[in-house]
């Protein structure tokens, strides 16, 4: 069994966020994919400011849903 990235190639998986600064050997990652992925980040963590979207105080799906909708429209 393969650990780290060379287990992420073997499945396909591309590299999407950039090494650090004091890297010696830089890492080729798509701008445009690292940008939507940190947008989403930011979303899921202001989804979680909603306490009963991160709890899930509301057990049924149409409740949870139209609450996370509402959330996103408050963005």
């Amino acid at each position: 069994m393969q650990t780290g990235s060379g287990a992420l190639k073997a499945k396909g998986i591309a590299t999407c966020i950039p090494g650090r600064k004091t890297r010696t050997e830089p890492i080729r990652y798509d701008k445009r994919r690292y940008k939507r992925r940190n947008r989403m980040e930011i979303i899921f963590g202001r989804l979680n400011d909603w306490r009963s979207v991160a709890t899930r105080y509301d057990r049924c799906p149409t409740v949870l849903l139209s609450a996370i909708a509402l959330a996103a429209t408050v963005f």
